[in-house]
């Protein structure tokens, strides 16, 4: 399997985890959401991009973001449907920030 290729992300969601409330915290299983899944989502659904823009932007192929994509809203949707926590973490990605959108090292 060859390695993966680092995907540019400017939102960094640091230490976030979302549980519901309805059941004890012992009792609950979770996802695991990565970095990448998580700018992904945030590219495509809450900003609006295609999947050619958003792939520009995380400087990844457009086929790499529909798998993202696609493995985000599914475990989103198991954690949904099936009352699981969502954490966000992992991944292979590298922060772009400052004004405009330069690379952080």
């Amino acid at each position: 399997m060859r390695p993966k290729k680092t995907r540019w992300v400017k939102c960094f969601p640091g230490e976030r985890c979302f549980r519901p409330q309805c059941v004890p915290l012992k009792q609950l299983d979770g996802v695991n959401v990565t970095v990448d899944e998580f700018e992904a989502i945030r590219l495509a659904h809450l900003e609006g991009l295609t999947q050619e823009q958003a792939s520009k932007k995380m400087k990844v192929h457009r086929s790499t973001i529909s798998r993202i994509l696609e493995s985000a809203n599914h475990k989103i949707a198991d954690a949904l449907v099936n009352i699981k926590a969502i954490k966000i973490e992992g991944g292979c990605c590298k922060i772009v920030g400052g004004k405009n959108g330069e690379r952080k090292k």
